[in-house]
């Protein structure tokens, strides 16, 4: 499944089964102030369906999908990206996270309201300044 030896840099494997993958990114600096940990930008890697939530993928049709959802805190997320099969959407992973980890991923795009001071510190932590 996943492996942080193919993730971009400062991204960490918390889970890793042949079902589901969890990747955070820079787990160290998510505890203080300018981080807090309710935004720690997290990739899962599930099968499941487009409208639901990760946790929430029960009784999914033999058909569905494999996802790749980019989450930066509870309620902002990026539209997933869907494959038909595992190794596609790990791959896909892979170039979503190195893409974050070099600054290419326009994640002030998903907030609604702006959070100027976290942003801009994400911004530097990511390379994007």
């Amino acid at each position: 499944m996943l492996s942080e030896a193919t993730l971009g840099e400062g991204w960490t494997v918390w889970n890793a089964t042949d079902d589901r993958g969890i990747a955070v990114y820079r787990p160290d600096v998510f505890e203080e102030s300018s981080f807090p940990a309710a935004c720690l930008p997290t990739v899962y890697v599930s099968r499941g369906r487009r409208t639901r939530r990760p946790e929430g993928n029960r009784n999914l049709p033999s058909d569905a999908p494999w996802l790749v959802r980019l989450r930066l805190e509870p309620e902002i997320d990026r539209t997933p990206e869907a494959y038909d099969t595992r190794e596609e959407a790990v791959a896909a992973t892979e170039r979503l996270t190195r893409a974050f980890a070099a600054g290419e991923i326009d994640y002030r795009s998903l907030y609604q309201l702006e959070r100027e001071a976290y942003l801009d510190a994400l911004d530097a932590l990511t390379g994007r300044e």
